[in-house]
């Protein structure tokens, strides 16, 4: 009954609309009209087309010159009724034509209707022809016939249900055809994939883009598309049905090459497939489970940066900086576009070089950059991207040639044979682990090798195809932890990035989705990291957050009660053993109810793996060969019976050449081991296992004489790789920490004390030689050895409102130093002088200018080897300092050259720099000059006063730099004396201010009280009851004076305008707001401002005086022997005057100005 009343509806509606649009459209123009007509019956079928949708237009007014639109509506057909919305376009019916020349051609013409089709509205076939606004001829694809589009299930999503996008330039239109009943078959291409999508439009001027979206020989819609010479596409099946493949089927000519003829394509497709195959896959940590890699990959932030040569440091300390510039990347780039030029780029970048720590990433994403190629999601301009990795690369002894080692690696460039194909592909090189290297890469040796097929080592090899005497049109892209990086000279690399772990927020959606199904153990595992400043570091390493993951999830569960580890060492003791349970429930098929027993049972095996760590922990390496393990008596057959363990501590894999490589899950792991090996040789008495690490005959030691040695051995290490082994060693003497190991350790015995005698030992150690960062390791150590005082104390003294009196020792600066790093908030000023320490503790306080914004380091005996760690501050990538004074420290222009290697970094984003004092010459200019034209981009103020510079330094740096202030006051060949000497002034007493009581003598630079009062005569400006006396000098700029005292005697300055007249507070040196004084009496020593009191430990004869009118302070020392002792600086006033230095005297007191 429905389908019959449907079928009088429409005979219905056919009946009656064709009498009120069969009549021609009115056409206004001055020459004839076209031939169209309203004719024939075929009209579209009723749609559900959305109302919203570009696609239910009809067809547009036509108002140009020339020819309209081809497009017909002819015969007397008209559409069905349709529910379409009155307020839609799509509503209306043609439009009049009111232009020049020929009417449209648009005709409704045949008696044919298309069948009702299910189409999805949501779907671009059911789009009608796209309008044309272009010039010149019209678009050619008609509706015509009954020729319309099969329905199809093509998914909505995919950019192939597109019809032919529109054409808006000048020219031929697009040669696209919606004609007959073809049309691509429906496809399950990602939606995702940039290969679904169809040509884009073209708005540029002159021809437009010269493929179409159909073939021009079958018009079907072009997959995989065939481009001849001549310009012409067709689809593959019309190209290779073709009598002579090699002909265009269009016009003919013979231009086309097959296949078969084009080696570099069909290399580029067979090596496509070779890598989709062995890189869609791979295991995150665990080695038993294969895991997609778009799954598990989360985008990595990359930032432009600088190498730095060989780091001086354990390569984790890197970690710590970036902490807190998580969410300020001023410079961060794609790894899809890493070859992709910067702005403002002059050159391209043929080389790159990613830095980044152990388990940051790096591997992943290399291998994540070579899979969206391979499966054509970017880069596709890219013909050919090969992978070498180093700790693959190793194992070729033989001679090759770079054709040959190509070829051994990727099979799919057999076809190339020996052919100069290389040359016309578009290459990606990518070198993976430098720091895993073993070969020799002698970039100073003269013998170059510029042809594929010429044999050499691996190593001379390499460094031809970095020298780009190889493949010089190729890119290089190499990845290396920091400590490596300095094996490839900087001329050779064009950019430098650094792949930096995870953000806070990251870490949080890291374990929520990993404990998906328990959300509270989750939230449990994220607040004890954050409580933990190692542990909140180390997970910045998306390998340690699988570490902490597996250990916290197989230990711990759902289990509230349990107690979380304190420590590093008591964390990986843990994931030892939970590992060590594991293995033994799958491959055993028994639980061991008493760890201790378990353990016993795998003591053998595991100590193995720790003399394995030992050794190559030594050697820098990570990556090992089945002759290392032979040489730790681990037999390949048992590692691989053991491989349930191994795949979560130490993993296997089988390499290009069926041969094995051993790596440790993580480098702490390998650490961790090497620490429980050594461990048990010290307790044991085997010292002698340890190979040269002693050198040791007798292995009758003490443990505490072990211990000692090993520290000192360690903090020999100026690149600190041993750090966290050092932590781990001491922190297995810790009974708590190396509880949950009961039954593989030999206990240490208790009566020797060596755990409270060790950390006495690491208190005491004082030595001057060692670097800032090698003593926080030492807090870092004590911390490991859960003594939690220091920590205590300097969380203290953060807290205290007056730090200035609280006396830091060299080691508390240490602690502080670390933790001002780790802090996620950046320290707003840095002013070595104001903490109360020695200029060792000053010295230790370095590494915390890396985390401040300020840095106030002047008058602070800054050596050469200061400027070496703050050349690093400089330098580092996270650093946020703008500002740094240096000013009154001898540099001499040796020590500003060694300055401008951190100015000349593009990571320094200082703004202002101050030199005042120090002595520099033009030569020193020279190096500023040269520096900030190297990073011209921050640096807006530099001062140079009292300095000699000479006439022509001041020009240079005037001239050639850009700088918005530039201060070279006050200079001359006298201001090259060191210390404050070149501020030295000379003074005389004032006898119109002196007292009565007073006697001025030695030409009025001596002072002393006298029982009888001086005939001098009445003065306005005389003291009358205060036993006081000024000086006849005011001081306006930069002074130094020295004073010999005998107490009690207050010594100060003040303005002229104290008050003369009385005993009040108005008229004493430091009792009012006009003066500042040191004094000594029988109460102490102690300075004194407005009445306001700052005691003082330390008495001293000679007093120093230096004062910076135009900076606003003033500075007190202790003057012993030629050398200075900070007492107090005032700072941070506006003096309004001149100010006067200034004695007051006591019975049997006198001073002296030297």
């Amino acid at each position: 009954m429905a389908k019959r009343m449907k079928r009088r509806l429409s005979e219905s509606l056919a009946a009656s609309i064709p009498s009120l649009v069969s009549a021609e459209p009115m056409s206004f123009s001055t020459e004839l009209p076209d031939s169209s007509q309203l004719s024939g019956t075929d009209l579209p079928a009723p749609s559900s087309e959305s109302v919203k949708s570009d696609r239910s237009k009809g067809e547009p007014i036509y108002f140009g010159p020339g020819k309209t639109q081809s497009s017909q509506l002819s015969g007397t057909d008209l559409p069905a009724a349709s529910s379409e919305s009155v307020k839609s376009d799509r509503s209306k019916g043609e439009p009049i034509y009111f232009g020049p020349g020929k009417t449209q051609s648009s005709q409704l013409s045949g008696t044919g209707l298309p069948a009702s089709s299910s189409e999805s509205v949501k779907s671009d076939r059911s789009k009608g022809e796209p309008i044309y606004f272009g010039p010149g001829k019209t678009q050619s694809s008609q509706l015509s016939g009954t020729g319309l589009p099969a329905s199809s299930s093509e998914s909505v999503k995919s950019d192939r249900s597109k019809g032919e996008p529109i054409y808006f330039g000048p020219g031929k239109t697009q040669s696209s055809q919606l004609s007959g009943t073809d049309l691509p078959a429906a496809s399950s291409e990602s939606v995702k994939s940039d290969r679904s999508k169809g040509e884009p439009i073209y708005f540029g001027p002159g021809k437009p883009q010269s493929q179409p979206n159909h073939c021009s020989v079958c018009e079907q819609f072009l997959r995989d598309t065939v481009k001849f010479a001549c310009g012409h596409c067709s689809c593959r099946d019309c190209a290779e049905s073709a009598l002579d493949q090699s002909t265009c089927p269009m016009c003919g000519k013979k231009h086309r090459k097959t296949l078969d003829e084009d080696p570099i394509l069909k290399v580029k497709k067979n090596l496509q497939k070779a890598m989709k195959k062995k890189f869609s896959f791979i295991s995150e940590g665990n080695g038993d489970k294969q895991t997609s890699l778009k799954n598990i990959y989360t985008t990595l932030y990359v930032t432009t940066g600088e190498r730095e040569g060989v780091s001086e440091e354990h390569e984790l300390r890197h970690l710590k900086g970036s902490l807190k510039k998580q969410s300020s990347l001023d410079s961060t780039v794609n790894l899809t576009d890493i070859f992709k030029p910067l702005p403002n780029q002059k050159k391209p970048q043929r080389t790159v070089l990613t830095n980044g720590v152990a388990g940051i990433g790096k591997t992943f994403g290399v291998q994540k950059f070579i899979l969206d190629w391979a499966e054509e999601e970017a880069n596709q301009e890219i013909d050919l991207i090969f992978i070498f990795a180093f700790r693959e690369l190793n194992l070729i002894i033989r001679e090759k040639s770079l054709h040959e080692l190509l070829i051994e690696f990727h099979p799919a460039l057999r076809p190339f044979k020996d052919s100069p194909n290389y040359a016309k592909a578009k290459i990606i090189i990518i070198l993976d682990g430098l720091d895993e290297s073993r070969l020799q890469l002698n970039f100073e040796n003269k013998k170059a090798v510029s042809s594929l097929t010429e044999k050499t080592s691996v190593g001379i090899l390499l460094a031809n195809l970095i020298h780009a005497n190889l493949l010089a049109d190729a890119n290089i892209w190499i990845t290396s932890r920091p400590a490596a990086a300095s094996q490839i000279p900087a001329k050779n690399i064009d950019m430098v990035t650094e792949i930096r772990g995870f953000t806070d927020p990251q870490k949080v959606e890291y374990f929520r989705r990993r404990f998906s199904d328990d959300l509270s153990l989750a939230d449990r595992i994220t607040s004890h990291i954050q409580s933990s400043q190692s542990l909140d570091i180390m997970c910045q390493i998306p390998i340690f957050c699988w570490i902490s993951a597996v250990l916290f999830q197989e230990v711990f569960g759902g289990d509230e009660k349990t107690e979380i580890p304190q420590t590093l060492t008591e964390m990986m003791a843990h994931f030892v053993f939970a590992q060590t349970k594991r293995r033994s429930r799958k491959y055993e098929k028994k639980s061991e109810a008493h760890k201790g027993k378990l353990l016993t049972t795998q003591k053998e095996f595991l100590l193995k793996l720790g003399k394995l760590a030992f050794t190559q922990l030594l050697e820098n390496n990570l990556i090992f060969y089945e002759e290392d393990l032979k040489d730790c008596d681990i037999d390949t057959e048992e590692a691989s019976i053991y491989c349930g363990f191994c795949n979560t501590v130490l993993r296997e894999e089988e390499v290009f050449s069926q041969r094995k490589i051993y790596f440790f899950v993580h480098l702490t792991l390998q650490e961790f081991f090497a620490a429980l090996y050594v461990y048990e040789c010290f307790v044991t008495k085997k010292t002698k296992q340890l190979g040269n690490f002693f050198n040791l005959e007798d292995e009758n030691h003490a443990l505490l004489d072990l211990v000692k040695m090993t520290v000192d051995k360690v903090l020999e290490k100026k690149n600190g790789h041993l750090d966290f082994f050092l932590r781990f060693l001491l922190g297995l003497l810790v009974e708590p920490n190396r509880r949950i190991l009961q039954g593989m350790l030999t206990s240490v015995d208790p009566n020797e004390d060596t755990e409270k005698k060790a950390l006495t030992y690491l208190r005491s150690i004082r030595r001057k030689n060692l670097s800032p960062d090698s003593c926080i390791n030492i807090f870092q150590t004590m911390v490991e050895m859960r003594d939690h005082k220091l920590k205590d104390q300097i969380q203290e003294y953060l807290q205290l409102d007056n730090r200035s009196e609280k006396e830091l020792t060299p080691l508390h600066c240490s602690a502080l130093a670390y933790m001002l790093q780790v802090s996620k908030n950046e320290l707003e000023e840095l002013d070595l002088k104001s903490y109360n320490t020695t200029d060792e503790g000053r010295r230790r306080l370095i590494p915390a200018v890396r985390s401040s914004k300020k840095a106030v380091l002047n008058d602070c005996k800054v050596t050469a080897e200061w400027i070496e760690h703050l050349v690093f501050g400089l330098k580092f990538l996270f650093s946020p300092l703008q500002y740094l004074d240096l000013s009154n420290n001898d540099l001499m222009d040796s020590g500003v050259k060694m300055l401008c290697d951190g100015l000349s970094s593009p990571c320094c984003e200082l703004k202002i720099l101050r030199l005042s004092g120090c002595l520099v010459t033009q030569k020193g200019c020279e190096y500023l000059v040269s520096a900030l034209k190297s990073n011209p981009s921050h640096l807006v103020e530099l001062d140079l006063s009292y300095n000699h510079p000479g006439e022509s330094g001041i020009k240079m740096i005037s001239e050639k730099c850009q700088l918005e202030r530039f201060n070279f006051k006050h200079h001359g060949e006298h201001r090259l004396k060191p210390g404050f000497k070149k501020y030295a002034c000379s003074l005389t007493l004032d006898s119109n201010t002196a007292h009565k009581k007073l006697l001025l003598s030695d030409g009025n630079r001596k002072v002393a009280w006298v029982e009888n009062e001086q005939p001098y005569p009445d003065h306005t400006e005389r003291f009358d009851r205060c036993l006081q006396v000024l000086c006849e000098q005011g001081l306006q700029e930069r002074c130094y004076f020295e004073a010999e005292l005998v107490e009690p005697c207050t010594i100060g300055l003040t303005y002229k305008s104290i008050v003369r007249k009385g005993d009040t507070a108005d008229c004493r040196l430091g009792m009012n707001e006009r003066s500042w004084c040191k004094s000594c009496s029988e109460k102490g020593c102690y300075m004194q401002h407005n009445e306001n009191r700052i005691f003082l430990s330390l008495r001293c004869s000679r007093v120093g005086v230096y004062l910076d009118w135009e900076a606003g302070s003033m500075s007190f020392y202790k003057v012993s022997h030629g050398s200075l002792s900070h007492l107090h600086t005032y700072k941070g006033m506006v003096f309004s005057e001149a100010l006067y230095p200034a004695v007051e005297l006591f019975p049997h007191s006198s001073a002296s100005f030297c």
